[in-house]
């Protein structure tokens, strides 16, 4: 009975809670939470996503654009843990349809943690990227988004919720290891990367500026991504669309729309440009030429992938094995004659040397040793003549 009315007031939570896409845990999101991990074991049973949703951060809003799914937005679960200290942790854990939107849930619940202190964004630590704080951490890797909070009140130490979140990270399956290439095409994008904001809806971004209604005429159909970064109090706004034809008509919605903006009086960017498939926007620049120079910065890169096929395959197999070859031959070639070269150059050095030598030591020397009864021929002339006159003749 107690069972039962424990779960009838997580319904009711569930009821009262502002989620509109939380669902409870399944069996499969049940096996993401050991039983005992390391020194760490579970409390109870895996219960609904209620904290993330009562921070907002669960609402559909949060996720990409309902046309783009095929599946449901997220699924997950969240559960504590108590250490072998007697240390209690709440996990939460989501698994959501691509990395992009996982890094992207990163940094919100990484900018709600900047509103109570510093936490900074970092790469290679826990998972793929995570953030820490003076009582939680939270990382992605894979698709999936995961949290570890102290829930000690006595307690305002990271330690043991890093070291269970590695546990956790142990466990769980990498996917490209990477985070999204567009953060990676920002200008100085390691000096910048920790506070990033990342979108893959058009709420976050106009949760970002709310002042600013020009992100209403960005579309995030068709699987649009974006990234926001500081620049010393400009913020850079670039807005990746997958093909060409989503780039150029939201290029000329955005573009109407700042010109109906400027017809109105109202705030808009410092500047905008389209750069490739890109969107570019710079907000609060002290003037449009220093927006301009951090445009300049960002540089469009094609990446070509063919989702089915590549009817290209053997001739980019065949270039790639030509130029292989070629590249292996010309370095033979270059350490061959390299290796030729200072042979030469040695045997030159030690053979100038031996010369100098031996020329030295003809020099010092004023004549052969003569031995009696010995026949010697003076052809190279440097023994000098002796002197008849001086000789000893026979004795009698």
């Amino acid at each position: 009975m107690k069972v039962s009315f424990s779960k009838f007031i997580v319904v009711l939570l569930l009821v009262f809670t502002p989620v509109a896409i939380a669902e409870p845990p399944s069996a499969e999101v049940e096996k993401l939470f050991p039983d005992k991990l390391g020194e760490f074991h579970q409390l109870l049973w895996v219960r609904p996503l209620l904290t993330l949703a009562k921070e907002g951060l669960l609402t559909p809003s949060a996720f990409r654009p309902e046309s783009d799914q095929e599946t449901s937005a997220f699924t997950g679960g969240e559960v504590d843990y108590l250490s072998s200290s007697g240390e209690k942790f709440t996990v939460e854990i989501l698994r959501v349809r691509g990395e992009s939107d996982a890094y992207s849930l990163l940094t919100l619940v990484a900018n709600k943690m900047r509103e109570s202190g510093p936490a900074e964004i970092d790469l290679g630590g826990v998972g793929t990227a995570s953030v820490i704080s003076s009582r939680q951490v939270a990382f992605v890797k894979g698709a999936t988004f995961l949290r570890v909070a102290n829930t000690n009140l006595k307690s305002a130490s990271s330690e043991g919720a890093v070291k269970l979140a590695q546990l956790f990270a142990d466990q769980l399956d990498k996917g490209e290891g990477e985070i999204p290439v567009l953060v990676k095409h920002l200008p100085d994008w390691q000096d910048v990367q920790p506070r990033v904001l990342y979108a893959v809806n058009q709420e976050t971004l106009k949760n970002a500026f709310p002042n600013q209604s020009i992100m209403e005429a960005v579309s995030f159909k068709g699987g649009a991504e974006a990234v926001v970064a500081d620049y010393e109090g400009q913020k850079l706004v670039v807005v990746e669309f997958n093909t060409a034809s989503l780039a150029t008509d939201n290029d000329l919605s955005i573009k109407a729309k700042l010109q109906e903006l400027q017809n109105q009086g109202q705030p808009a960017p410092t500047a905008y440009r389209r750069v490739g498939n890109y969107a570019v926007f710079v907000f609060d620049a002290p003037n449009l030429e220093a927006a301009n120079r951090l445009i300049d910065q960002v540089k469009y890169q094609q990446v070509v992938q063919w989702l089915g096929h590549n009817p290209f395959a053997y001739e980019q197999a065949t270039r790639e094995f030509t130029e292989t070859t070629l590249g292996v031959l010309v370095a033979v070639v270059k350490a061959s004659g390299l290796a030729l070269a200072a042979c030469l150059a040695a045997g030159g050095f030690f053979g100038a040397l031996l010369f100098r030598f031996r020329r030295a030591q003809q020099r010092a020397r004023e004549a052969y040793a003569d031995s009696d009864a010995m026949l010697r021929l003076n052809l190279d002339e440097l023994t000098p003549e002796n002197d008849p006159g001086r000789l000893l003749g026979r004795g009698n």
